[in-house]
């Protein structure tokens, strides 16, 4: 299993795509950036707020796409899918060491975000100590809420041999979050709209997320089970 964990370690380098980590937390920079002027708000809780919305509204759902379909890309050419199978690896340790692979890209990539609020706080000269606890919550809430959508494209990634075909389905369902946000009723089960709301600082303060536990259990643990399980059998039923 590690070997094989190196290996997609190994091509995922090689692809030298390394700078997509670093977009969504520049580009939240410049949103926490931002002049808020005078506010009746802490102003750490403020420049999130701001931050989120553009970071995990539509960034962070995106590239959980992009990733999948790059770490697909080498096995789509040449049949490379029958040359890494034809090796004494198993198809499901393959699928679970790629689905470990996106998990850690977009872990690290939660943390460069993380950086990025402080950066953006002391930059902006906040008064107000760094709210650590809260933040990490929401950094932590938003890279768990996007276990279901990695599960996701690494199904249609194995799938659709054309890169663009898997971004194409997340950016379809990625677009209407902005609307699914808008209203109560459905933006708590709308997957794309998980890690917004799992990344909102918001509700009580003392409790394990910013979301009840039965919407995550129910939505991000259900829709994880439904894509992972059937990603992983597909996966294992699928002739290459």
């Amino acid at each position: 299993m590690l070997a094989i964990l190196r290996s997609e370690i190994f091509k995922f380098r090689k692809a030298n795509i390394w700078a997509l980590i670093f977009v969504g937390p520049v580009i939240a920079i410049f949103a926490g950036l931002v002049d808020s002027g005078e506010l009746p708000v802490n102003s750490w809780v403020y420049t999130v707020l701001m931050m989120n919305l553009v970071y995990a509204v539509l960034f962070l759902p995106l590239i959980t796409g992009v990733f999948a379909s790059i770490v697909c890309r080498y096995e789509h050419q040449a049949g490379g899918w029958k040359q890494l199978l034809a090796l004494p690896v198993t198809k499901g340790r393959v699928f679970l060491a790629k689905y470990l692979l996106l998990v850690s890209l977009v872990f690290l990539m939660q943390l460069l975000y993380l950086g990025a609020i402080y950066l953006v706080g002391n930059m902006q000269g906040f008064a107000e100590p760094f709210p650590l606890e809260i933040i990490w919550k929401s950094v932590l809430g938003g890279w768990i809420a996007t276990f279901p959508l990695i599960a996701l494209q690494l199904w249609l990634a194995i799938w659709f041999k054309s890169f663009a075909a898997p971004f194409a389905v997340n950016v379809i369902f990625t677009i209407p979050t902005i609307l699914a946000l808008n209203s109560e009723k459905l933006a708590p089960f709308y997957p794309w709209a998980q890690p917004y709301l799992m990344m909102n600082i918001g509700g009580k303060v003392d409790a394990m997320f910013f979301v009840p536990w039965d919407q995550l259990l129910i939505v991000v643990g259900g829709s994880f089970i439904l894509f992972f399980l059937g990603g992983y059998f597909l996966f294992n039923r699928k002739a290459f």
